[in-house]
């Protein structure tokens, strides 16, 4: 599979021939960044780890160069942070088990330059060898500008497909900015209880952030006991780890949905919420 960009690279940890191994993909994830798939779309990860039948497919969109750096790290310059990002990237495949891993190698203002359509025609590609059941991505309330391109381009490549090509679901996972002010009736709460093992060590893979200045493995693991903790508050909790999701399967079955006004409904949702309790509660002096 040929993709825009000439260093962009397929891995496949198990050897097996990639057309082969996109095949067998059920379950795929498409991240900005080395590690954000092992952030948002651990879900997918666990769920297809050790089984025969579902396979974790992941595509990392950047190359990495522009990732933070201190430490041992401060003196590497973009080309050694993006080679070893993505050597970092592989290892977590092989230690996830995953089916197949594309990295696309764009540089995030290529990525942000979304009128180019060039990250939208790969990751076409993807989808369309993979025909995965689920996909993970960023949701569209996210606060990285990067994160934010990733999940737009992911939609319109969505939309660019047969309506019989499409996922089942997508969900549009919390990274840089959770998801916790969602309705509780239009948040998806995705169970990442087991496998914490497997999951400390798919971050502790990225040794250039952790140990560089970018403690993820910690906020990781906080933010998804303080979900299930904090999910309800007067029921005992179902789950022991949570990561929030927007359900952005709506987006891909109905193309006429306003992407825009989809996602600033729940905005709007929140504000009425906020507003009524405001109203209930706050007595003023007459």
């Amino acid at each position: 599979m040929k993709f825009f960009k000439p260093d962009a690279a397929v891995f496949v940890p198990d050897g097996l021939a990639a057309e082969d191994a996109f095949r067998r993909v059920t379950h795929l994830g498409i991240g900005a960044h080395q590690d954000d798939l092992e952030i948002m779309a651990f879900h997918g990860i666990q769920k297809c780890f050790g089984s025969r039948e579902l396979w974790f497919g992941g595509v990392t969109c950047t190359d990495g160069a522009g990732s933070p750096r201190a430490g041992e790290y401060a003196s590497f310059t973009d080309a050694d942070m993006a080679a070893l990002r993505r050597r970092e990237q592989e290892k977590a495949a092989v230690l996830g088990n995953y089916g197949v891993l594309a990295q696309l190698n764009y540089a995030s203002a290529e990525i942000k330059d979304v009128g180019t359509g060039r990250l939208k025609a790969d990751l076409v590609k993807v989808l369309k060898a993979a025909r995965p059941e689920v996909v993970y991505t960023h949701n569209p309330a996210d606060k990285h500008d990067t994160h934010l391109a990733v999940v737009f381009t992911a939609l319109a490549a969505l939309r660019e497909l047969e309506p019989d090509e499409r996922p089942t679901t997508v969900y549009g996972c919390e990274v840089w900015r959770g998801l916790d002010w969602m309705d509780d009736a239009d948040k998806v709460p995705l169970d990442v209880s087991r496998r914490e093992n497997l999951s400390l060590g798919l971050i502790g893979v990225y040794d250039s952030q952790v140990e560089g200045g970018k403690r993820y493995d910690l906020a990781t693991a906080g933010r998804r006991r303080a979900n299930a903790v904090y999910f309800q508050s007067h029921a005992t909790d179902e789950a022991e780890q949570l990561w929030f999701a927007m359900d952005l399967t709506p987006l891909v079955r109905d193309d006429s949905i306003d992407v825009g006004r989809y996602v600033l409904g729940h905005l709007d949702k929140f504000r009425a919420s906020v507003e009524a309790k405001i109203k209930k509660y706050w007595i003023r002096k007459r």
